[in-house]
């Protein structure tokens, strides 16, 4: 018999590294959180232009959708509101980005488009003669910029 002790592994051999070594690795995550916070934000972005070109549809309100309306603003009324957000869309839906609704320019609905441009027109036909009033505002400011728009009915 030796007197030699058999080497055995360590359970940390397979975690030691030299200081390259770590610094490779640390490079090899934070390679791997860009690429996954890259593929989010391009989904994201995929996500938003759909949204965009469904919202930039020139399709008139059908009247299921108007009724359906109708009967949620009883809804809300009932609970003793006196204002209700019709719909919330992205200021690039807007000609010019939401600028003349952020300073209340008379002209703001003519930079309207699409289903907004289509809800406004609905309102103004319908609802305007009856009483019932528009407010548009910029809801939200990402990086100090116009974000979403809020076109809220009130009675």
């Amino acid at each position: 018999m030796s007197d030699k002790p058999t080497a055995v592994p360590d359970a940390e051999d397979d975690l030691l590294m030299s200081v390259d070594e770590l610094k490779h690795y640390v490079a090899e995550v934070e390679m791997a959180k860009a690429k996954q916070s890259l593929a989010a934000y391009n989904k994201a972005h995929e996500k938003q232009q759909e949204l965009l070109a469904k919202l930039r549809s020139d399709a008139p309100i059908d009247d299921a959708t108007f009724r359906a309306f109708l009967m949620r603003l009883k809804t809300v009324a009932s609970t003793g509101a006196n204002r209700m957000m019709i719909g919330r869309f992205p200021s690039e839906l807007c000609t010019d980005h939401g600028r003349a609704i952020n300073q209340a320019e008379a002209n703001w609905p003519d930079t309207l488009q699409g289903r907004a441009r289509r809800a406004y027109e609905v309102w103004r036909e319908k609802l305007k003669p009856l009483g019932y009033k528009m407010e548009v505002i910029i809801v939200d400011w990402p990086q100090g910029m116009p974000g979403d728009v809020g076109m809220y009915l009130t009675w």
